[in-house]
């Protein structure tokens, strides 16, 4: 990939990732405070400036090096806003709430995305603009579908992993527990394996159907 392509990748992804990872953790933060716990609204995380959600590995290092590596799709994340579970009245029922608020944001953007890349389209067709806006949107789209998918798989201490702990048993409950602190490493592991990839693909593609395109159009 030489530096045009890189520059023209990094662009294109550039505002989608940003805002992809930044909602997200705006959506947790958001939920929570509406359940009673305001600590990320006075840290002054409730906002969309991206500075204020950089994780310099997980905004910067790992997109870029996944441009540069040419693996096909972009994945990062912000620093999580923090949550102090003793300020909700149902903690575990709450929590659950305030952690699947993140995951559907992400649809909900992914969706935004769509029209967005249909915008580009209908506008400007294949001009130079047009094309700038319509690769801008698939990368919308997809980032924030895999986001969507991956976050809702019940491992902690994915979002999924507290949404099943907040529903399940106490018995399944005190288990995911018990899990959560090796759950980096259970995810890092499954990723190497490809287990996701298997997991993930069907599931976005059946959201890009519903939509009504596929990336390759």
């Amino acid at each position: 990939m030489n530096i045009e392509n890189i520059i023209y990748t990094i662009a294109v992804w550039a505002i989608p990732v940003l805002f992809a990872i930044t909602l997200h953790e705006v959506a947790h933060g958001w939920v929570a405070n509406k359940l009673g716990d305001s600590t990320a609204k006075m840290l002054g995380r409730l906002t969309v400036n991206p500075l204020k959600h950089i994780d310099p590995i997980g905004t910067i290092v790992v997109p870029l090096v996944l441009v540069m590596l040419q693996t096909g799709f972009v994945f990062g994340w912000a620093k999580p806003v923090p949550i102090n579970v003793n300020n909700l009245k149902e903690p575990r029922k709450d929590m659950a709430i305030v952690a699947v608020a993140g995951p559907l944001s992400n649809l909900l953007m992914a969706i935004f995305w769509v029209f967005v890349l249909k915008f580009g389209a209908s506008f400007f067709g294949d001009t130079p603009v047009g094309l700038g806006v319509m690769e801008m949107g698939k990368a919308g789209v997809l980032i924030n579908l895999v986001l969507f998918v991956f976050n809702l798989l019940p491992i902690p201490p994915l979002d999924g992993g507290r949404v099943l702990a907040g529903f399940a048993p106490p018995t399944v409950s005190d288990m995911l527990d018990r899990v959560e602190p090796y759950g980096f490493f259970i995810v890092v592991g499954l990723l190497y394996l490809g287990v996701f990839n298997v997991v993930l693909t069907p599931v976005i593609n059946f959201f890009l159907s519903a939509f009504g395109f596929n990336l390759n159009q």
